[in-house]
């Protein structure tokens, strides 16, 4: 009898353990995050901004099944949504507040959340879960309109973080807005105090901005903000990433920092200077059908963002010592669908979107960064031999803790001449690594000269031709 019920015992306590998810933590370095049991943590993000807002349950499943299958780890989503998230009801008609007040959350609305925290969780998902999206705090850049306050956004926030205590869940505070004013910085310091609060302080914390922005201009020195965030934005291809990341850096104390969301794929080059028709002497309808979808892609003049730019941000981004990269897609943040509400005109429906080649590609990242895990490695521009180019040319590297491994990323299969003196071991050996098809060339033996200097041209070059190279020693 007791051997039965002490099996009982140890059978209910694995039964009440797998309700938990492992929490993430900062590492002692404060260069990444990490798990508990202290594996390296790889953020790579998918904007989802309006999950919980407009897909039902199956299509959250759905979704949430692709993710996991192309090697996503954390999926951004909006409590309070930016696509009229207070006003507007859920798949299943119901809005998160009674009377827009946010101290009466509707409890029906929360469980749906509740559906979509939990099946994440079954598949090894966090949520970087934003309470609110930014128009709800400030007035700037429009949308619904305020209806925080310190008090309620204390409130709130502690109804959250009670909630979600025990979930797979990272906090972001801010949702796509800077802070302009001392009262805007109050209700986000409250927000945080109450999630905080109400969870223990068990879970990390960050903040969304602006495009072009960091957390850190406002908030590095806020003890609730465990990384920054900053991002990168959707004004121009090649963009400096690697700049975001030195500043950085450079910030004293020391903290992870993320790019939460650089340019996404299908999205138009500056789409924000296009989007007023009458401004520009435009007729929507020639450009851009009724539902939404682009008709015509000289709509956007400087062009759509595809999965090379993904791919050149990306490996930038983490290369060059950030904590995380998140992709993003212009169906999929909206989850557009057929006469879906459609903020900006995209190419194709949220369900076409999951497939694109960029969103593909973070398999293949996630491959790469699996063999030289994020903490393993720190950048060093000084491997490379000579001026560095900027812009699309612009080359970045990284060796190992170890000083055993070098990894370089060309943008443009650029020819380049390493300085590889650093490198610890007994015969390097060098191989291509193709990030749109996550497939490795044959090993060969590197050349070095008697001043450790070594040549190498990658097996294609020019646009779309980018490539990880990969030196190694015994």
């Amino acid at each position: 009898m007791k051997i039965r019920i002490s099996l009982l015992f140890v059978l209910c306590l694995c039964s009440l353990s797998s309700l938990f998810a492992q929490q993430l933590r900062i590492d002692k370095e404060k260069r990444i995050l990490e798990k508990e049991d202290g594996t390296p943590f790889l953020w790579i993000g998918d904007t989802a901004w309006e999950l919980f807002h407009v897909l039902n349950r199956e299509e959250a499943v759905y979704y949430l099944d692709n993710r996991k299958e192309k090697g996503f780890s954390v999926i951004q989503a909006v409590v309070l949504s930016e696509l009229q998230g207070i006003s507007t009801p859920n798949a299943y008609g119901e809005l998160p507040l009674t009377d827009k007040n946010p101290e009466k959350p509707n409890e029906k609305y929360f469980q749906h959340v509740d559906f979509i925290v939990r099946e994440a969780k079954k598949r090894g998902l966090y949520i970087g879960m934003l309470p609110t999206w930014g128009d709800k705090v400030t007035n700037a850049h429009g949308g619904e309109g305020v209806i925080f306050t310190p008090e309620n956004a204390y409130v709130y926030g502690k109804f959250l973080g009670n909630r979600y205590k025990s979930s797979p869940v990272i906090w972001i505070l801010g949702g796509d807005r800077n802070i302009d004013s001392d009262l805007e910085l109050e209700i986000w310091n409250e927000m945080a105090r109450g999630i905080k609060e109400g969870d223990g302080g068990t879970h990390l914390m960050t903040y969304h901005p602006r495009g072009e922005s960091s957390s850190a201009y406002w908030l590095h020195n806020m003890p609730w903000l465990d990384f920054n965030s900053y991002q990168s934005g959707h004004g121009r291809r090649y963009d400096k990433v690697y700049e975001y990341n030195e500043y950085h850096r450079l910030l004293f104390p020391r903290k992870p920092f993320v790019n939460a969301e650089p340019a996404y794929e299908d999205i138009g080059v500056r789409f924000s200077d296009f989007m007023n028709f009458e401004k520009n002497g435009k007729d929507r309808d020639q450009f851009v059908y009724s539902d939404g979808l682009i008709k015509d892609p000289s709509f956007f003049q400087e062009g759509i963002f595809d999965a090379y730019d993904v791919r050149v941000s990306a490996y930038w981004t983490l290369l060059s010592g950030a904590a995380g990269y998140t992709y993003g897609n212009n169906a999929i943040w909206q989850m557009f669908k057929p006469n879906g509400r459609c903020a900006i005109p995209a190419v194709s429906y949220w369900t076409e979107a999951l497939d694109r080649p960029g969103a593909q590609s973070m398999l293949f990242l996630r491959k790469i960064f699996e063999l030289f895990p994020l903490g393993s490695f720190y950048p060093d521009q000084s491997l490379i031999f000579g001026i560095n180019p900027e812009n699309d040319s612009y080359i970045v590297s990284a060796i190992t803790d170890n000083q055993k491994s070098v990894l370089v990323y060309l943008s443009k299969g650029q020819p380049v001449r390493l300085n590889l003196s650093k490198m610890s071991g007994n015969t390097p050996m060098f191989r291509w690594y193709n990030p749109s098809t996550g497939e490795f060339s044959v090993k060969k033996q590197v050349e070095v000269d008697n001043n450790s200097l070594a040549s190498f041209e990658a097996p294609t070059k020019g646009l779309n031709n980018d490539w990880l190279l990969v030196i190694e020693c015994d």
